[in-house]
Formats: C-alpha cells, structure tokens, sequence
C-alpha cells in the first residue's frame, strides 16, 4: 500500500520540478493566447493591457502546493524589475482547483492570500477556457511573454530560487529588444 502510495504522488511531486528555459528566437515566437478576464477591481483585463511590457503569465491557486513556495519567488522576481516595462499578471485558478462555486468565493480566498504575501502585481480570475488556450495540464505553470504579445519562455512547475537567475536573464533579454 505504501509503495502503490508513492508512485501516486511521484506524478505530482515530479511536476512541482522546474527547470529553466531559454527564451525563443524572436522570429520563432508564437502569439499567446489572448484573454479578458476579471481583475481584482471587478473590471476586465486583457492580456492586450500590457503591450509594449514583458509579462511574466503565472497560473496559480492558493491551495495549490507548489504555487504556494513559488509566490516569494515571483514576489522577488517583480521586485527585481521595478521601474521596468515588466509585471507579473497572475492567473488564479482557484474556481476551477478548489471547485469553488462563485468567483467572490475565489476572490475572498485570493484577496486574504495576496495581502499576506505582499503581492502586489496584477491578479486575474481564470476559467478553464484560458487554461485550455495555454495547454495546461497542471499549475503551476508560467509563460514569459515578449513586448509583441508572444510567448518567449515556458516554466512548468514551480519557479523556485533555483530557477530564478534564468528567469531573470531571459526577461533581462527581452527587455533589450526593441
């Protein structure tokens, strides 16, 4: 029983791990999926809002393990480029991960997380539509998105302090492009 146990949770252990990624090329870039999305003040959101900044897309839920030891990681990260054409947009998926009936549900749970961990980039409520534009399998997972609107740089599974320095040096990149 225990051994069946242990590779039950192997899957989702292995996919907390996070290696780093080199951006892609310019010229081979996808667009991301666009969306419009509730953001924390009740008003829409669209990833088009942020043109002509880097982003680093983040898809997260408070109860979710692994998103919980990335934030200071992210929190660091925004820190890092303050005063840059750089913000972190931070998908929940708590309706879906939590089977929350309502989105003021997931907001109350969002709001009390976000202050506690001094998050102060943009948070966005998710629905599965988007999770499914984006091909995820799994969260947390993140998407570095160049100035243009396309996708640079995927991270699946948890940007931890290892992975860091990575994800530094391709926003770095892609902060000198024109």
């Amino acid at each position: 029983a225990i051994v069946l146990m242990l590779f039950s949770l192997t899957p989702s252990l292995l996919a907390q791990q996070n290696t780093g990624q080199s951006h892609t090329a310019n010229r081979g870039r996808m667009p991301a999926p666009a969306f419009r999305l509730m953001g924390e003040n009740g008003k829409p959101v669209s990833l088009a809002d942020f043109r002509g900044k880097v982003v680093l897309l983040n898809f997260w839920a408070t109860d979710c393990g692994g998103c919980i030891m990335e934030v200071p990681t992210l929190v660091k990260i925004e820190a890092h480029f303050q005063g840059k054409p750089f913000t972190i947009v931070a998908v929940s998926m708590d309706i879906s991960y939590e089977r929350l009936k309502s989105a003021a549900e997931a907001w109350k749970r969002v709001r009390l997380f976000a202050a506690k961990d001094n998050i102060h980039y943009p948070i966005v409520m998710g629905n599965a539509s988007l999770l499914n534009a984006y091909g995820l399998s799994s969260i947390p997972d993140s998407f570095l998105i160049d100035k243009h609107g396309n996708i640079a740089a995927a991270y699946h599974g948890v940007i931890n302090q290892n992975a860091i320095d990575n994800v530094e040096k391709n926003i770095g990149i892609l902060l000198s492009e024109p």
